[in-house]
């Protein structure tokens, strides 16, 4: 048994499984925070309700999202022993300041606004949200930065077999990184959009009495969805340039051809109904077309088989090499039994659809349920009832 489709299938499937947590992580906590930040300049008590019940769809997510991640980290270990031994020097830097700054800055963070709620000032609360915002965009960041010096190996040189690194700052101007971190932060909105309204959708679904509050989620998942969607097909575009630099033959590749199709497709049937979605916001009829409920709800994985389809494109352009130009992918899978691989592969694969199913009954259940009562007092912890 060959061990290099092994290890290469259980980095796909843990990469990608991760992703989507991500994906779905960045979205909703930047609709959180806006919905608080309009609370708390005098909006209406309802979006104190909606701060509560999507925050709480968030923080299930987040925390599956980590477990995922230190799997994640594992088959890095585990299997790819070469590329630590050849760039570790470099690429496990941005790994580090995502681990030491940005991820635990980010929990704090998010520890603190969970039990905040009606126990803290206000003001202190909101920056709480922001912070957690903030700290998860720069753990985007980083994380970006480490994968697109895979794509681009900028400011480093080889020396005695091993990457040493010439300029950190240039792996923060990598043209890898230029193009790719929007379009995954946008990625990132349009998935908590289409999530905010495919939700509420459902619950229209089913003739909802609180038609204020999932009108509302509505009205900011659409303007969310549709705002996204724009960056991610022009951010999507804009790195076809980058590729034909550092990466001429990519495109051409027929292992590419399909995910790419489907990527662009998907992306574009995204911003169509984000788009149709806005228009019957203007003309009020958001809350009223059935027919837009159940094409929302359908809608709802539409970003994660999108993001999906641009994760494939992304790294089987880069084969053969793991690090361009400079480490091949059959160098750096570790020097262990092709056997051991596959048992770590399906073991690893197991746990993730563990963690996946868990995800998504614990949030089906929350979103199901809906918001709290509107007479629960607000110093109840955003997590209380899941």
């Amino acid at each position: 048994m060959n061990a290099l489709p092994v290890a290469r299938l259980q980095f796909a499937t843990t990469t990608s499984f991760h992703f989507l947590f991500v994906l779905l992580t960045l979205g909703l906590v930047t609709l959180v925070a806006v919905m608080q930040t309009r609370w708390t300049l005098g909006g209406k008590p309802e979006l104190l309700r909606m701060t509560r019940f999507w925050g709480r769809l968030y923080v299930i997510n987040y925390a599956l999202g980590i477990a995922t991640g230190i799997v994640m980290e594992f088959q890095f270990g585990l299997t790819w022993t070469g590329l630590s031994a050849f760039a570790g020097d470099v690429f496990g830097a941005p790994l580090a300041i995502e681990t030491l700054v940005a991820f635990f800055l980010e929990s704090t963070f998010l520890g603190l606004w969970i039990f905040g709620f009606g126990r803290l000032p206000k003001g202190l609360h909101l920056a709480l949200i922001w912070l957690v915002t903030l700290t998860a965009y720069a753990s985007a960041l980083f994380i970006m930065v480490a994968n697109s010096f895979l794509q681009d190996p900028v400011g480093s040189h080889v020396e005695n077999g091993a990457l040493r690194l010439d300029d950190f700052g240039a792996l923060f101007s990598n043209p890898a990184l230029v193009a790719s971190l929007p379009h995954v932060l946008s990625a990132g909105l349009v998935t908590g959009g289409f999530f905010v309204v495919g939700v509420s959708a459902w619950h229209f679904v089913k003739r909802t009495t609180e038609v204020e509050f999932f009108g509302r989620s509505m009205r900011i998942g659409v303007v969310a969805s549709l705002a996204g969607s724009i960056f991610v097909v022009n951010q999507g575009f804009a790195q076809f340039g980058q590729l034909k630099v550092y990466q001429p033959d990519k495109l051409d590749e027929n292992v590419v051809g399909m995910p790419l199709g489907a990527m662009i497709g998907l992306g574009f049937l995204m911003f169509a109904c984000a788009l149709l979605g806005t228009l019957l916001l203007f003309r009020n009829w958001l809350t009223k077309a059935r027919f837009l409920h159940y094409l929302m709800v359908a809608a709802i994985p539409l970003p994660f088989l999108a993001a999906i389809m641009g994760w494939l494109v992304r790294e089987l352009g880069r084969q053969p090499w793991l690090v361009w130009g400079k480490l091949r992918t059959a160098d750096a899978v570790a020097g262990v039994p092709a056997g051991q691989i596959l048992f770590s592969f399906i073991a690893f694969t197991l746990l993730f659809a563990a963690l996946a199913v868990a995800d998504w009954v614990l949030m089906a259940r929350v979103a199901k349920r809906g918001p709290d009562p509107v007479e629960a007092p607000a110093e109840r912890p955003v997590l209380s009832g899941v």
